[in-house]
């Protein structure tokens, strides 16, 4: 026989329902309209079992009270060695009812949602109230402690969610995934335009620029290509005989693995020159490399340099350029394009000057490349054709031809394609191509490393000297 008093029923299971009704109807009277967002746990380390990538795409409108009545806890804004950290903390109550009955039963066939019965630590809230999302970092489920022998309500101690730059938000909620906007860290792509214009290019025969005849330099065949430059080498070549145009030349410099400094990829003709009777003698002269050893081709009928008209716009990768035949029994000029960081093109240079040109030839150089089509959505997932990289869209000015992009999988290379998921995927057909791309988080306010880095160059030279010593 139970020692306690039978004439009371302690605990009822009508009188359950009645406080589990009465709670209800308190939080929908006095509680705030909040999103709960379940983590889909997309990585786990097998080791540490610490979550390495999470979704956030099921979201579900339920009401809650808000304990903090008087304002946030914690110790608010501070300043940390990572930059200006928030630490607010917020106590929501919800009924375990409304979770279980309304939460529960949509997430129970997700196999990437851990626990399907209760809140689980790690899962966001979004409050309205303050545009804030908030991570769960604890699960109170016995307070108040068995009332009537039942559980009503759990506790939710919350922190200002901390972005992790695998985090993915996306519940098709403008305001919950455009809350996280400005959050974690964004690449910026500037992509080709349809402002991109075309070059041109034009040139004349070497002979008709000087009154000296004699021969050109067609190329500079590369014999040795050195090792251990820390700059540019300086390529010198002896002086054409009176009444001629010297040539001049360029390095063009490589980096092999386990070598210090660089080598001496090949050297292209800048300006072929015009009076040589003689093959003149190339020097390549440094400060630091050494071993670079080349020699001059001199031919007739060689073209002269090569003069730019307009540097186009919008070149994500150096155009081909493509020169008119030789006649018969001569050489075909050949030459290579260089652009800027910003797709212009500044010069060409050959890697042969040709032979037995008698008239000046059309040089052709092919447009930029690059489809300009449609508009990417807000949080779809774009892709690199060449390289496979995926990554979210977190902003798009169709103007201005920017694409910024966070939660990559790897890395974009300039040049390459960027397409949308397709609109049968609920995305767009969006397609350009990458003209440069920047790294630098320029939205995070406190993310001054390359300021900070270049005025620290400024302090400590190390090019002129070690300031600690001489070793």
């Amino acid at each position: 026989m139970s020692p306690l008093n039978p004439y009371f029923l302690q605990g009822s299971s009508s009188e359950q329902r009645l406080v589990q009704d009465l709670i209800n109807e308190q939080l929908r009277m006095y509680g705030q309209d909040i999103v709960y967002l379940p983590r889909n746990i997309i990585n786990k380390n097998t080791i540490l079992k610490e979550i390495t990538s999470s979704k956030f795409d099921d979201s579900f409108r339920i009401e809650a009270y808000l304990v903090n009545y008087e304002g946030f806890g914690g110790q608010g804004d501070i300043l940390s060695k990572f930059g200006v950290k928030t630490t607010d903390e917020v106590t929501f109550i919800i009924s375990k009812e409304r979770y279980e009955d309304f939460i529960s039963p949509f997430i129970s066939l997700n196999t990437q949602i851990e626990l399907k019965s209760r809140p689980e630590e790690g899962d966001l809230i979004y409050l309205p109230l303050d545009n804030t999302i908030f991570e769960i970092k604890y699960v109170e489920g016995k307070k108040p402690f068995y009332q009537l022998n039942n559980l009503y309500v759990y506790e939710l101690r919350c922190e200002v969610m901390d972005y992790e730059a695998d985090d993915v938000i996306n519940t098709s909620i403008n305001e919950v995934d455009e809350s996280v906007k400005d959050f974690g860290y964004i690449v910026k792509l500037i992509m080709v335009g349809l402002g991109a214009t075309s070059t041109s290019a034009n040139v004349q025969l070497a002979s008709s620029l000087a009154i000296a005849g004699g021969n050109s330099v067609s190329r500079i065949d590369l014999i040795n290509d050195g090792t251990g430059y820390l700059s540019v080498p300086i390529v010198a070549i002896s002086t054409a005989s009176s009444g001629g145009i010297n040539a001049t030349a360029v390095a063009i410099m490589t980096s092999r693995s386990g070598q210090t400094g660089s080598s001496i990829d090949k050297i292209l003709v800048v300006n072929p020159g015009i009076g040589y009777t003689v093959v003149p003698t190339v020097s390549i002269i440094s400060s630091s490399g050494s071993g670079g050893i080349a020699t001059a081709i001199i031919s007739s009928g060689s073209l002269g340099p090569i003069n730019l008209i307009g540097g186009g716009v919008g070149y994500s990768t150096a155009p081909i350029v493509s020169i008119s035949t030789a006649p018969v029994g001569g050489t075909n000029a050949t030459a290579q394009a260089f652009i800027n960081s910003s797709g212009i093109v500044t010069s060409i240079r050959y890697t042969n000057a040709g032979a037995g040109y008698t008239q000046a030839p059309v040089i052709t150089i092919s447009s930029p490349v690059g489809v300009s089509t449609g508009n990417y959505i807000f949080n779809e997932i774009v892709r690199g054709v060449s390289t496979g990289t995926t990554a979210y869209v977190n902003d798009w000015d169709y103007d201005t031809r920017i694409l910024q992009v966070k939660t990559s999988s790897g890395s974009f290379i300039r040049g390459e394609s960027v397409v949308g998921m397709g609109t049968t995927s609920g995305g767009s057909n969006a397609n350009y191509k990458i003209l440069s791309i920047n790294t630098q988080d320029e939205y995070d306010d406190y993310a001054d490393n390359i300021p900070i880095e270049n005025e620290a160059d400024e302090i400590l030279d190390f090019s002129e000297r070690n300031p600690f010593g001489d070793y």
